[in-house]
């Protein structure tokens, strides 16, 4: 006799959310996504953003395209839903003069009515909500028509993703949820926003992490970077070693020098119309 297998239950998007927030909350992100300044340099260059545009900066962390929108004389709002990044964004801001509104909000139910943007943006940032529909549909919901989406997202094949797949060896991902890395596949894209999209561009593009040493990297972004501050919490101290030896051995393999890790990473620019 044949037994069918009961569905499998959807994943908890709540729980997973919160799980989310309290990762992203812990270390110090802010002395990351300062290292990666120049993705929203370019981002805004591809977006050719224009002085007065209306711009909303989505899981702005802090700020990196907050700060390159508002070089260019737009109309920022930053937004994030982790508060300590907002007001490290916001002492960036202050620190250039520049100005900026900054306001705590979820991608996925973003707090603006239909078309108050003429541009929106993120980078590295919306790729990881938990609901890719939902947060999809906010950005492009808040977009006036023939106004741009411009996003940087980590694709399947970049050092982050091995990155993260490295972790997930020791500290598997929640069941049932897609992978934040399908942001950056085009066929994943077109399925978010096709429908809404008068054309997406997409661009292969490369940031070069660079550091004293791949332990010096790890040793550092433990301390700082969320998802692996979680981890090797998670693996306690019989685990630790182990996580970071792995980690440790792909960021060698990866760099081109053999002392200092200097390592390509991989991941996409993204430019879409809305119809």
């Amino acid at each position: 006799m044949n037994v069918i297998a009961p569905p499998a239950a959807a994943p908890d998007l709540t729980a997973i959310k919160t799980k989310q927030h309290a990762t992203w909350s812990s270390g110090d992100y802010s002395s990351v996504g300062t290292t990666l300044q120049i993705v929203g340099e370019n981002l805004a260059e591809a977006m050719d953003l224009r002085p007065d545009s209306r711009v909303l900066d989505v899981a702005a962390g802090n700020g990196n395209a907050t700060l390159a929108a508002a070089r260019r004389y737009c109309n920022v709002v930053s937004t994030d839903y982790v508060t300590s990044w907002l007001k490290a964004g916001m002492a960036r801001a202050e620190a250039e003069r520049l100005t900026v509104a900054f306001r705590e909000a979820d991608a996925e139910d973003l707090p603006f009515e239909a078309g108050s943007f003429d541009a929106v943006m993120s980078t590295f940032g919306v790729m990881f909500t938990a609901n890719q529909e939902d947060a999809a549909a906010e950005l492009m919901r808040v977009v006036r028509k023939g106004g741009r989406i411009g996003l940087a997202n980590w694709t399947a094949t970049s050092f982050i993703a091995d990155v993260f797949r490295t972790i997930g060896k020791h500290v598997p991902p929640p069941a049932g949820v897609r992978s934040p890395l399908e942001w950056g596949s085009e066929e994943r894209l077109k399925e978010l926003f096709g429908d809404s999209a008068e054309h997406i561009d997409f661009t292969h593009r490369t940031f070069t992490f660079r550091f004293r040493s791949p332990e010096f990297w790890v040793e550092h972004w433990r301390a700082v970077y969320g998802p692996m501050t979680k981890a090797f919490e998670a693996v306690g101290p019989d685990g630790a070693a182990a996580l970071e030896v792995d980690l440790v051995a792909l960021a060698r393999a990866a760099s081109s020098d053999e002392i200092a890790m200097i390592v390509p990473a991989e991941y996409g620019e993204i430019v879409i119309r809305r119809a």
